[in-house]
């Protein structure tokens, strides 16, 4: 599992048809607790998403949000690229 201080939130349009996803990597979690904090943040921002392979999807660009409420959860997460 990477460390607690390795997670980090971006936003990809490659591959989605040009459609931007906020994409959560590197929570130092088991599956069913990715699941249900996958759901926790689609609901906070209101939109669809996804939990595969260990990684948090949400469709949009909710990168603040995303932020903010994994902050409020004490979870240490960053911004990655741009």
């Amino acid at each position: 599992m990477p460390p607690a201080g390795a997670t980090r939130v971006s936003r990809e349009t490659k591959g989605r048809g040009g459609k931007a996803v906020t994409v959560v990597k590197g929570l130092p979690l088991d599956d069913d607790a990715l699941a249900a904090l996958g759901k926790q943040l689609r609901t906070a921002c209101g939109s669809g998403g996804t939990v595969k392979d260990g990684v948090i999807e949400v469709q949009g660009d909710h990168c603040d949000r995303i932020l903010a409420a994994l902050d409020k959860l004490g979870y240490r997460a960053k911004r990655a690229g741009g």
